[in-house]
C-alpha cells in the first residue's frame, strides 16, 4: 500500500492493526500503552464505522514512522444565508 496517496478514514483501521502486530504489541500492550480498554483497540481495528478516529491516528503515530494529518472539513456559506465568505475549519485528531 502507498502511503503518499491520501487514505479513506475507514483505511486507517487496517494501517493502525497493520503497524500494531509489525510493532509486536498485543492489544492488551496496545491498550495500556493507549490508556484505553483492551476491546476499545479490538474495536478501532475491527469496525472502521465505530467513530474511534483519534484512537487510531494514535496507534498509528505510536506504532509507525508515520504522522497522520488531515481530516479537513469545508464549510461553504450557503446561497440563502446572508454570510459573505466561505468558512473553511480543519479538524485535527
Amino acid at each position: 500500500m502507498k502511503f503518499d496517496d491520501p487514505l479513506l478514514e475507514r483505511e486507517l483501521a487496517a494501517i493502525a492493526k497493520r503497524f500494531r502486530k509489525e510493532a509486536g504489541k498485543s492489544r492488551a500492550q496496545a491498550g495500556r500503552e493507549m490508556r484505553v480498554s483492551r476491546p476499545s483497540i479490538f474495536h478501532a481495528e475491527e469496525k472502521p464505522a465505530q467513530s474511534l478516529l483519534k484512537l487510531r491516528i494514535r496507534m498509528i503515530e505510536a506504532y509507525s514512522p508515520f504522522k497522520v494529518e488531515g481530516a479537513y472539513f469545508f464549510l461553504k456559506t450557503k446561497k440563502s444565508c446572508g454570510m459573505a465568505k466561505d468558512r473553511r475549519m480543519s479538524s485535527k485528531g
